[in-house]
């Protein structure tokens, strides 16, 4: 009897997330795996983000759901290729699923890839997908506490956004003490406390990513 261990599963993926980070590399493509609790705000956050690089990039999405391809249909609307992912239950993306759509996409004229995994904090983070890096999404109607109690997210995402900041006011979330929680897990990430309905703090996240595209085309033509 064969006894199939996760950690088989999870070098079996691994293999399949450097392809993966091979074709990126090979289109000079920017690829970010956007990862969140359910709620948090992905879906909008992306819709104007979207909406604030139209004609600047090329950008394709991605999209992770356990079912429905509501969020797919929302971004269709903004002009974009948009590609559905269901898990049928499973509760990430790997990065075999990622390979199988790639192949379905225009890679030759996109500059970047919006991976929308499937709303969790726990599982979409021990998966590679061969992505750039991870983004952590943490909305204030969550709590303060997420950081402390699913910490290895934000030890592995390059950014995380802070969304719904406009709703502070009516919850007892403490941005202070969660930006110093995430900070002692990872001193490197990048935070950025916004409000994508409000548009708060939203320009500094798009100029960051702008940043983060324009590095990954310089470091390609090196």
């Amino acid at each position: 009897m064969k006894v199939f261990m996760a950690r088989d599963l999870l070098q079996t993926n691994a293999g399949m997330a450097q392809r993966n980070r091979g074709v990126f590399s090979r289109h000079n493509i920017l690829a970010i795996n956007l990862i969140s609790s359910p709620g948090a705000g992905k879906t909008t956050l992306l819709e104007k983000m979207l909406d604030a690089l139209a004609g600047e990039m090329n950008i394709a999405v991605i999209e992770g759901d356990i079912y429905t391809s509501r969020d797919a249909q929302r971004l269709e609307d903004k002009g974009v290729e948009v590609i559905q992912i269901n898990t049928a239950g499973a509760c990430h993306l790997d990065a075999g699923m990622i390979a199988g759509v790639l192949k379905e996409m225009p890679l030759e004229k996109l500059d970047m890839i919006v991976i929308e995994n499937v709303g969790n904090l726990v599982c979409p983070a021990e998966f590679d997908l061969g992505e750039d890096f991870k983004i952590s999404v943490l909305s204030v109607s969550e709590g303060s506490d997420k950081p402390a109690k699913y910490p290895l997210i934000f030890r592995q995402s390059r950014a995380c956004i802070i969304n719904k900041i406009d709703l502070i006011p009516y919850t007892d979330f403490q941005l202070e003490q969660v930006i110093d929680e995430i900070k002692d897990i990872n001193g490197n990430l990048e935070i950025f406390p916004v409000s994508a309905t409000k548009g708060d703090g939203m320009g500094a996240w798009i100029s960051w990513i702008r940043d983060m595209q324009k590095g990954k085309s310089r470091s390609a033509g090196e």
